[in-house]
């Protein structure tokens, strides 16, 4: 008999709706002795049937469902399943029809995410594709359980040889696991590795770079970006390795100059605008706190047309919301300060605990408490190979908006 977890009366009611997350206190009891990650079912207080799990003994997020269908399986089929339809899922959407398959042939975008997570069905595991690499992030005790098969899966799936593992995110020890990062399958020949996007070059660490080695979440607001820096004084904070400084200097931008508090971010950052061979005399780099440099060019007055603001996660869940909305609100006071008339705010949250709505709200305050006009003329969010399930809207997290400021 397989083991199970029965909820408590009336706790059923999101996995009706779809939601695959099952918290401890929605459990009345536990039958069995299931290893961590290891599948269980899920069960109404009346005995019924409501779909099949991952355990996790350690997280409070105590379960995350696989499957509702009674008659399916949690096994390799599974997964190789799911994997194919993720990957298919890809095909022909942003991307060249190719890039998600083996063999690509060169083209505009070598780099994209095949696997997302709970909103590809597979809640824990992230894979992304860089160039001939595949990248795996095992966030959770299920992808943990199943992480061998899975890998081999890929392999098989897409027909690459080379697997490097990045689970080396927080989350994992609230899941009770250790961080792992290093080759899983396969070999690298030397790292960095370059990538093409929208036909421009990048290196990529895989080995200390954040999240799977680049953010490809904000690939296509990158193209955006690249559109609107012609001729303008460009402020990129927050650069990390250059996605939106390259794509500034190839759009015509007028100068850049790229603001982080990593000097091994702005090294990489130079080497890609190099890479592209960009005019290097119209970029400069300075390496420090954002908040305190832009509190430094308010006090000398400086300005310029467009800034970028791509901050890191303030906020992963809404009990840090406040927090961090104070931090949102200052750094694009800041900005809005430094913009000349008739300037662009391209600004960013990546955290799961600041939603849309609270996000153009914050933006409004910075604004008003600025004293500039503006107008959102975009909204802007994840790249589609970072799909949102409708049964799982945290899947969302990234929300931007491009601000017109008024003229003088």
């Amino acid at each position: 008999m397989s083991p199970s977890l029965t909820l408590k009366p009336g706790r059923e009611k999101s996995l009706l709706r779809r939601h695959p997350w099952i918290f401890s206190g929605a459990i009345a009891r536990l039958d069995g002795n299931p290893a961590s990650g290891e599948t269980v079912d899920l069960l109404a207080a009346d005995g019924q049937f409501l779909a099949r799990a991952a355990y996790s003994p350690s997280s409070q997020i105590r379960a995350r469902v696989w499957t509702y269908d009674p008659s399916e399986p949690v096994d390799a089929d599974f997964f190789r399943r799911r994997i194919q339809r993720a990957i298919q899922t890809r095909v022909g959407a942003d991307l060249v029809s190719a890039l998600a398959r083996a063999g690509t042939s060169p083209a505009p975008t070598d780099a994209c995410r095949l696997i997302h997570a709970e909103s590809d069905g597979l809640p824990g595991l992230i894979v992304d594709r860089y160039a001939d690499v595949l990248v795996l992030q095992s966030l959770t005790a299920g992808t943990e359980y199943w992480k061998e098969t899975i890998a081999d899966l890929l392999l098989e799936v897409t027909g690459l040889t080379t697997i490097y593992e990045r689970s080396d995110a927080d989350v994992r020890e609230l899941e009770g696991l250790a961080l792992r990062i290093g080759l899983l399958r396969g070999a690298i020949n030397h790292l960095p590795l370059t990538i093409t996007e929208n036909e421009l070059k990048f290196y990529v660490n895989l080995e200390t770079g954040h999240k799977t080695g680049f953010y490809l979440d904000q690939r296509l607001n990158r193209q955006r970006l690249r559109g609107l820096a012609e001729g303008r004084d460009v402020l990129d904070c927050f650069c990390y390795t250059g996605g939106f400084t390259v794509n500034a200097l190839a759009g015509g931008a007028k100068s850049v100059l790229s603001v982080d508090a990593s000097a091994d971010a702005l090294a990489l950052c130079r080497e890609n605008v190099a890479l592209n061979a960009l005019p290097a005399d119209r970029h400069t780099m300075l390496e420090g706190d954002v908040f305190q440099l832009l509190r430094k060019f308010r006090d000398e007055a400086r300005s310029f047309d467009l800034i970028i603001l791509d901050p890191p996660k303030f906020a992963p869940t809404a009990a840090l919301a406040e927090k961090a909305a104070r931090g949102y609100k200052d750094i694009n006071l800041l900005a809005f300060k430094l913009l000349r008339p008739g300037g662009i705010l391209v600004t960013f949250s990546c955290s799961g605990g600041i939603d849309a709505d609270l996000f153009q709200k914050i933006i409004a305050s910075a604004a008003l408490d600025a004293g500039v006009e503006a107008q959102i003329v975009e909204h802007l969010s994840q790249a589609p190979d970072h799909p949102v399930a409708l049964n799982f809207p945290e899947g969302a997290y990234l929300k931007g908006l491009i601000c017109l400021t008024g003229s003088a």
